[in-house]
């Protein structure tokens, strides 16, 4: 295994520290992935306290020999410039892993017909709308992904008591009463009304409207490019009765999609041990890494399509 430093660059006012991991032995061209994180800051290891799934499936998938880019999130490498804007998906997450495509796609070591979009949480709700917006994948993985609106999810793990969440730090039961007020306006509002509605920071009500506009799944049913939707089960942010379930029922008929559950396993795809909303940070602070069956599933996956 062979990590390249590179740079990812959408924008020129924000460049992003990455790593291009490649396979040994050969000079390729491997097929590769480009891996796009979850919601909040993330380096590009996609840290939480102890754990570093990206890393993990970087070094675990060069094994099967498969390539991966990952880099810095622009909220991470850009904290006080991003703060002045008012955020989308689109300058948050979109346009830089479409770069990362882009850059993929112009690598001879990468078998070009084999690039795929690994999105986790937040980063799987974007994939398919990344692969549509000038992303062109061959096919999308997503892990711990959900169809349900965003402000829908908020308001469920407020109300389960969750902190960990880099959106929903430091709220109360009254701020959560506050919030669901203002979401329940936002089908009424317009575009204009949504942008001049603060939520928190720099976010408005337009992050979540713009989101909102299409699901995960209505993308998906646009198409027939392969998906594999993993979920744990014992995922307490996203959950198997709930946001899988969706997928499950409306993807039912479209052909392509792959779905597997991890019974054992938790938000970040390592041995789950609490099974509690509210025991996050504890959860997260033991040192763990993603397993050989979660690599082999996602490797055998990839390798299949042609």
């Amino acid at each position: 295994m062979y990590a390249e430093k590179i740079k990812v660059v959408a924008d020129p006012a924000y460049p992003l520290d990455g790593l291009l991991t490649l396979p040994d032995g050969t000079e390729g061209p491997f097929p590769a992935v480009v891996m796009v994180h979850g919601s909040g800051p993330s380096n590009k290891d996609e840290k939480v306290l102890k754990l570093t799934p990206f890393k993990d499936l970087a070094e675990g998938l060069a094994k099967h020999g498969i390539a991966s880019l990952r880099y810095d999130k622009r909220t991470f490498a850009h904290a006080r410039k991003m703060k002045k804007l008012d955020l989308t998906a689109r300058e948050e997450t979109i346009d830089d892993a479409v770069a990362a495509l882009d850059m993929l796609k112009n690598d001879r070591r990468i078998d070009t017909n084999r690039i795929f979009i690994l999105g986790h949480s937040m980063g799987a709700m974007l994939a398919p709308r990344i692969d549509a917006e000038g992303g062109n994948a061959k096919g999308m993985i997503m892990l711990a992904g959900t169809p349900i609106r965003l402000e829908d999810v908020v308001l469920r793990q407020l109300q389960q008591g969750q902190t960990k969440n880099p959106l929903l730090k430091g709220f109360t039961w009254a701020e959560y009463k506050f919030c669901a007020k203002k979401f329940a306006t936002l089908p009424q509002m317009s575009d204009e009304e949504a942008k001049k509605k603060k939520f928190m920071g720099n976010l408005t009500l337009y992050y979540f409207k713009e989101m909102g506009r299409k699901s995960a799944s209505e993308y998906l049913l646009e198409n027939e490019k392969p998906a594999l939707l993993l979920q744990g089960g014992k995922d307490f942010q996203v959950l198997e009765d709930v946001d899988f379930k969706a997928f499950r029922e409306q993807l039912a008929d479209r052909p392509n999609v792959t779905f597997k559950v991890y019974p054992e396993l938790n938000h970040c795809f390592v041995n789950g041990i609490y099974n509690d909303i509210l025991k996050a940070s504890k959860e997260y602070s033991v040192e763990q890494h993603i397993g050989d069956a979660v690599m082999d599933d996602i490797a055998a996956f990839i390798l299949q399509q042609r």
